[in-house]
Formats: structure tokens, C-alpha cells, sequence
């Protein structure tokens, strides 16, 4: 009996195994029995095992067909062609230039307009009214909005937890359409309107707003369905007899606190909306100084489709934000961009009620840098030049990614300087609605009056000396805000605080090494060792070895890293972006693995077989 129960059991095996590579069972059966059982006289006769197969077809046939329709499910819907979006030139007399004109001056000449909290679609308005200021005209507000409360919060988190389960199980081709025709309203109807409020809410000129507030967030929104599309279709390749295997990518047990900065519109659009996309319901938290575009692409996301309760949209405090959400049980995931310092504490907070929560919060941040470029003396002296300026002066130095040190060899010294400041003084800062200016004000008076401190206190300094400009003054009688002009420091000191503190404005320190003393190991060290940031950096050589030896000394250094290239300008699809030290856990906006941050895998293994044996056969005397 021992025997036979084996016998049967590979006998089951391999016709299992058959099935699944071919569809004519009827022809498999006499071939199997025949050349298995007659090769191996015993206790089950030919007949019998051919009749165990016919039997066992009913399970084959079964388990057959639902691995041909798991194979064709997995393929998910081919989705339209992605690319990035083409960044359009804003020429002289073009129509995409009169019309973003057009809205510009229309935002900055009516009332401003009233923004309520948003939850479950429906508009609260809490009665604690802040204005959001426009950055050149700090005496007029861009838009008035109202501030959540603790209470209103918690029905916010309510809703997401309401909404949550049936989002979820939305199948992926109908949340890809929402965020695909989102993509398209961004790029056509609203495009003048979403770039406009950037230009008049966060101070970008018009180049600026374009490559952010359009043409980044409509790529955040094109490649995360691509990716989750890929992410999806990855299932397990390989399947016992009698087994089918797969992966279920659920949305996060809980809620998502999109916690959004100022500097750019397209970074609220992706922590609030990628988590969405994968299933999540999330509050979205813009920025005090980003209301106006974060509120116009969140409305662009409900015309598109999206259901009341996925995104509740709650301008509020950040203390009385984070202290509310890192209080509640269902916190999943906290998705922040802002300074190491608010993230550090959120971090901190979500450490001390750990024991609270019903699953492990997961938290994204992406935070500040004090960005290098390093030359070697191999380099292109006016391509480095170029570079920098427009990686330290584009938007007044307040990219993440922002060149805010530099480090220049001795040898290359006089030539770099004299075109720096050459190209420094030919940058013009002002209103936004005159395109020829590089940037117009700092965000808010906050931000300024930190910035020029670090310039009063640099006059001061025996180690710094100001190379350029390092004034700041009120542009014009209608302008009523506070304009700093381009700043260029040196410094004698490369461990001065200056090459390590991040002042997030229109300030380049520099500091040139002696090349002929110091090696190119022990300037990539002390580039290295300075700052406690990590996010981005530039190296500029013509010497291949020395970019290797670059390559290898910053590996740790930077989360991006540009080979003669200025440190800003990432692009979806093409460098996802992301620090880690003291910059944040470098998961990556903008690559496939960022979505993994917003799914909870599970593993599903059906057997179709039934199990008919306890003993194995290493079991059996």
C-alpha cells in the first residue's frame, strides 16, 4: 500500500506538470500511464492509473485555466506612451506667453481668493483666516485661507479611514485614468492657471514655474502610473505543480499625512498623489506659502475624478498638524518634504507613541542640503561657471538642490573668478512678470530676514570676505517686498560655517584649495566631511581618472550626483531625487521603488490539489 500511495502521488505530479504545458489532456493520459506505471510493475495496474488521471483532469483543467487567466490579468492595461513633458520656450508674442501673462496680472489684481478645507468633498470653513502673501509684494495677499483645527483633523483622518477600503479596491486601470487625465488637464486647460499661481503664490519666473508646476507634476503623475503599472505585473515566475502563486500590492493599513513645502508645486502634487495612486487616502497638508497652487492642482485632481475622502485637502499649523496625526492609531505613513529639523521631530514623535499605532508608520522625508561643486584643475573653467550661477541663483537658491558651496583649485582660480562675477553682474532680480529676472524675492519675510542676518554677520567676519553684491534693499515704490541681490562670498577657512550651513537663499560660499599642495583625495574628503547633508553635488573634470577617484570618495556624499553638470535640474524619469544624511531616507520621487514606500505586499499561494498525503516519502520504511 505504501507503494501505491506513492505511485499515485507522483502519478498526480506529473500529470499536474503536464497540464500546465499542454491543453490536450485526453492524448496525455494513456502516455503517462504507460511509460510511468508499465516501466514500474506493482500494485496499480495500467488501467487504474489511467482512470487516477482521467479523475484528477478535473482539477487539471481547472488549475490550467485559471493560469492562463492570471497570465493575461497580470499583463495590465498598455497605457498611453510616457515622456516626459516638452518644456515650451515662452517666446516673444507666443501665445503661451500672453495667456500665462494674462492670468498672472488677473491673480494679482482681484480679491483674493478664499480657500476652505476640503474633507469628503465638502468645503469646511473654520473661520481661523491666514493670508498667503505674494513673495515681491508682501503687502498683498494671493489668497486667504482657512486653518484646521485639532477637531476637524481628526474628521479628516475619519474620512480617509471611511474612504480608504473602497479606494483601494478600485482596480488600477481606473485610478490610472483619474491621474492620466489630471496629467492632460495640467498640460492644456490649466496649464497657464497652475503655472500663474506659482509664479504669483511662491515668487518663480515664469521658466521656473514652467519646469515645475507643469511640467514636473505632470511627469510625477505620467511615470507613477507606468511604474505602478510594471509594479503590478510583477508576480512570481514560478509555480508547483497544483500551486498558483501571486502578489497583492494593498494600499497601507491607515492614512497618509502629506506634509508639503513651498518651493515647488509639483512636490505637493506627488506626496499627496502617489500615495493615492497606490491605493491610499491621504491629508494633504501645502505649505502656508503654496496654498494657491497646491489648492488648484487638488481641484484639478477631483475634475479628473477623484472620489470625495481619497485626498482631503487641510491647510493647518504644523505643530497642531503633527502633534494630531502622530496621535492617532491609524497613522501609516507620514510623506514630508521641508527641513531636517521638523522632520527630525516628527520622526522623534512617531518614536515616543510607537506602542499607539496598529501598524509601523512609515516615514518618507525629503529635507534641506548644502549642495557642492568641486572642480578639479582639468576643468572646463566656463562650464563650471555657467553651472553654478544657475544652480545657486535660479529661484533666489531655494531648490533643494541648490549649489551653496564651492570648492576651486588655486590654478583655475583667477580665470573662474573673473567670469563668476562677470555673469553675476548681469542677473537682474524683480517682479516676476518681467522675464528677464532670474529670480524675484525670497519667500517671506522670515526666510529674508535670515538670510540678510547671514549677510550682515559675513560683513563682519575675518574669514569671509563678500565678493559680490551682498545687498538687499526694496526694489521699486510699488514693490513692498525685500529683494537680495546675488551673493558671492570666499572664505579662508573650509571648515567655516558658512561651506556647512544651509541658509536656503542667494548665497554662494567659496572656497579655493592650494592644488599644488593639496591632493584631489584630500579635497574630495573635506567636501565630504563638512556638511551633514547629503542630497546634491557637482563635480567638474575633464580627467576621467579624477572623476572616477570622485566617483568613488562622494559615493556617500550626495544622492544625486552630476559629472560636469550643475547640481539642480533632476528630472522624472531620468534622475529620481533624493539625499539621505542629515537630507532625508533618499526613497527616491520619481522611481519606481518611491511606490513601494506606498503598498503593503502580500503573498498568495492556492493550492488546487488537494492535499492527500500526511507521510513524506522520506518518512516511509
Amino acid at each position: 500500500p505504501s507503494r501505491a500511495c506513492c505511485c499515485a502521488s507522483r502519478f498526480l505530479e506529473l500529470a499536474t506538470a503536464a497540464v500546465l504545458r499542454v491543453c490536450d489532456f485526453d492524448s496525455i493520459c494513456t502516455s503517462i500511464a504507460a511509460t510511468y506505471f508499465l516501466a514500474r510493475p506493482g500494485p496499480v495496474s495500467f488501467h487504474q492509473a489511467r482512470e487516477m488521471l482521467r479523475r484528477s483532469l478535473q482539477v487539471s483543467r481547472g488549475l490550467h485555466g485559471a493560469l492562463r487567466s492570471v497570465r493575461c490579468s497580470s499583463s495590465y492595461p498598455n497605457i498611453p506612451p510616457v515622456t516626459n513633458e516638452p518644456i515650451l520656450d515662452f517666446a516673444p508674442n507666443s501665445p503661451e506667453r500672453e495667456a500665462v501673462l494674462m492670468e498672472y496680472h488677473r491673480l494679482m489684481s482681484q480679491t483674493p481668493a478664499e480657500i476652505p478645507c476640503i474633507i469628503n468633498g465638502e468645503e469646511r470653513k473654520t473661520g481661523d483666516i491666514r493670508d498667503q502673501l505674494s513673495p515681491y509684494d508682501q503687502g498683498v495677499a494671493v489668497s486667504t485661507f482657512h486653518y484646521a483645527d485639532k477637531a476637524l483633523l481628526e474628521e479628516a483622518i475619519k474620512s480617509c479611514l471611511e474612504a480608504r477600503y473602497k479606494w483601494d479596491l478600485v482596480p488600477f486601470e481606473h485610478k490610472a485614468a483619474i491621474f492620466l487625465k489630471a496629467a492632460d488637464l495640467i498640460s492644456t486647460k490649466y496649464r497657464a492657471q497652475v503655472l500663474a499661481s506659482t509664479m504669483v503664490g511662491q515668487g518663480k519666473n515664469i521658466l521656473q514655474a514652467e519646469i515645475d508646476s507643469t511640467c514636473e507634476l505632470i511627469d510625477f503623475f505620467r511615470f507613477a502610473v507606468e511604474y505602478a503599472r510594471e509594479l503590478y505585473a510583477t508576480q512570481p515566475k514560478h509555480h508547483a505543480p497544483g500551486n498558483w502563486n501571486r502578489m497583492v500590492y494593498r494600499g497601507l493599513e491607515g492614512f497618509v499625512a502629506a506634509i508639503c513645502p513651498f518651493n515647488f508645486t509639483a512636490i505637493g502634487g506627488n506626496l499627496a498623489g502617489a500615495p493615492a495612486l497606490m491605493g491610499n487616502t491621504v491629508l494633504w497638508k501645502p505649505s502656508d506659502n503654496a496654498v494657491l497652487s497646491n489648492y488648484i492642482v487638488f481641484n484639478i485632481l477631483r475634475e479628473a475624478g477623484l472620489p470625495d475622502g481619497v485626498i482631503n485637502f487641510v491647510p493647518a499649523h504644523g505643530p497642531v498638524f503633527g502633534d494630531t496625526i502622530t496621535d492617532s492609531p491609524d497613522l501609516a505613513a507620514i510623506n514630508f518634504t521641508g527641513s531636517s529639523r521638523t522632520f527630525k521631530h516628527l520622526w522623534r514623535q512617531v518614536g515616543e507613541k510607537i506602542d499607539n499605532y496598529k501598524t509601523f508608520p512609515r516615514l518618507v522625508g525629503e529635507c534641506g542640503g548644502k549642495n557642492f561643486h568641486v572642480l578639479h584643475p582639468s576643468a572646463d573653467v566656463e562650464s563650471a561657471v555657467h553651472g553654478t550661477i544657475k544652480s545657486t541663483f535660479e529661484y533666489a537658491g531655494q531648490k533643494c538642490s541648490a549649489c551653496s558651496r564651492a570648492y576651486i583649485p588655486a590654478s583655475l582660480w583667477p580665470e573662474f573668478k573673473e567670469m563668476l562675477l562677470q555673469e553675476q553682474s548681469r542677473l537682474k532680480v524683480g517682479r516676476p512678470s518681467d522675464l528677464e529676472n532670474i529670480y524675484s524675492n525670497v519667500i517671506n519675510k522670515e526666510s529674508s530676514d535670515r538670510i540678510t542676518l547671514a549677510i550682515d554677520l559675513a560683513v563682519r567676519d575675518e574669514e569671509l570676505t563678500i565678493l559680490a553684491s551682498g545687498r538687499y534693499h526694496d526694489e521699486d515704490e510699488a514693490g513692498d517686498g525685500l529683494v537680495i541681490e546675488p551673493t558671492i562670498i570666499q572664505t579662508s577657512n573650509p571648515k567655516h560655517e558658512y561651506m556647512s550651513t544651509e541658509f536656503f537663499g542667494p548665497i554662494l560660499t567659496v572656497y579655493v584649495y592650494d592644488d599644488a599642495k593639496t591632493s584631489w583625495s584630500e579635497t574630495l574628503e573635506l567636501v565630504n566631511s563638512t556638511s551633514a547633508y547629503a542630497l546634491t553635488g557637482a563635480v567638474f573634470a575633464r580627467d576621467r581618472g579624477a572623476v572616477e577617484e570622485a566617483s568613488r570618495a562622494l559615493r556617500h556624499a550626495v544622492g544625486n550626483f552630476y559629472i560636469n553638470d550643475k547640481s539642480t535640474g533632476s528630472v522624472v524619469g531620468q534622475q529620481p531625487f533624493g539625499g539621505s544624511r542629515a537630507s532625508g531616507t533618499n526613497d527616491k520621487a520619481g522611481a519606481p521603488s518611491y511606490l513601494l514606500k506606498w503598498v503593503s505586499a502580500q503573498s498568495v499561494k492556492e493550492t488546487f490539489v488537494p492535499i492527500s498525503r500526511l507521510a513524506h516519502p522520506s518518512m516511509i520504511h
